[in-house]
């Protein structure tokens, strides 16, 4: 359909898909449980492609390409897909498998990337205007977005600030190395910390912290100390405009934003460099929404990364 573009975002429960129109504006959007494995990771987006078509009143063919945000290690180029532990995914053409069962060019990118682009899209951020998406999540991960222009580095790592050992003597991260950023400013660094059959374990965190409870107000600082060190050295490495924080813990909202600002203030009140910086004045909020989606519509819609948001 002219003028529609059509963006997926898989994650590890849920699956969205997402279509907006020629002015950026999405126009409808479905969920459905995500598959595990190859094959029912397929089908689900499949399925979520086929229901959103139906819903615009389209067939998927009909859409000029599809754009697919995933987690784990993905090619671009080739459409190839490793190390998406939560979706059972190691190795796979995705692109190419959903190519063929939907008669349309797919083009992937990894999820926190296409959360990057989406969020700079969705702010409005003119062209020459460069952002770092800080994700958190269950893992801690940057996207880049550098004068209107996504940035994956020479190798795709660049944003992987959540493999920055801060602690040698730390717990072992999946990544092999020992006592990494992400070990202790996370969802799961949470979860690890402060145990809790709560169904939200970081708004238990942070509730529990408001009552008085002395462990959770030591786990809550570190996470808290940690996640303001993210951003510190997002600016000091790329010096972004602004750093914007999304992901699933961001639905914490305001106060969340406000303590890690309270963080970067007490620095900046100790360092004269810090302080000219304007930390806290350069970190804000994801807007709401299907950010990722959105973002990985652009991506499709788009044959490489050097052309502008």
């Amino acid at each position: 359909m002219s003028g529609l573009r059509v963006g997926v975002d898989i994650g590890g429960t849920k699956t969205e898909a997402v279509a907006i129109d020629d002015t950026g504006s999405v126009i409808d959007t479905v969920r459905v449980a995500s598959g595990f494995g190859g094959d029912a990771v397929v089908a689900s987006t499949v399925e979520a492609v086929v229901a959103l078509a139906a819903r615009v009143g389209a067939e998927p063919r009909d859409f000029g390409a599809i754009g697919v945000g995933v987690p784990g290690a993905v090619d671009p180029a080739s459409g190839r897909v490793a190390h998406a532990v939560n979706l059972g995914l190691d190795g796979l053409a995705l692109g190419d498998e959903l190519a063929a069962r939907l008669g349309v060019r797919v083009r992937l990118e990894n999820d926190v990337n296409a959360a990057a682009l989406g969020a700079f899209h969705l702010l409005g951020h003119a062209p020459d205007h460069s952002m770092a998406y800080l994700n958190l999540g269950t893992g801690l991960a940057a996207g880049l977005v550098l004068g209107g222009r996504l940035w994956r580095g020479s190798r795709g790592t660049a944003g992987e600030i959540g493999h920055i050992p801060v602690d040698p003597d730390g717990a072992l991260c999946v990544c092999g190395q020992r006592g990494c950023l992400e070990m202790v400013a996370s969802g799961s660094a949470i979860a690890r910390q402060w145990p809790t059959t709560h169904p939200r374990p970081v708004q238990d965190l942070f509730e529990a912290a408001a009552r008085g409870d002395a462990l959770a107000i030591e786990v809550r600082q570190c996470f808290i100390d940690n996640v303001a060190s993210a951003v510190r050295v997002l600016v000091l490495t790329v010096d972004v405009d602004d750093v914007v924080i999304g992901g699933g813990i961001t639905s914490l909202g305001v106060p969340l934003v406000d303590a890690i600002r309270g963080v970067l203030a007490d620095w900046s009140a100790q360092s004269q460099f810090l302080a000219s910086l304007e930390l806290p004045s350069r970190i804000g909020l994801a807007p709401a929404g299907p950010v990722a989606a959105v973002g990985a519509a652009l991506v499709g819609e788009r044959a490489s990364e050097v052309e502008p948001v």
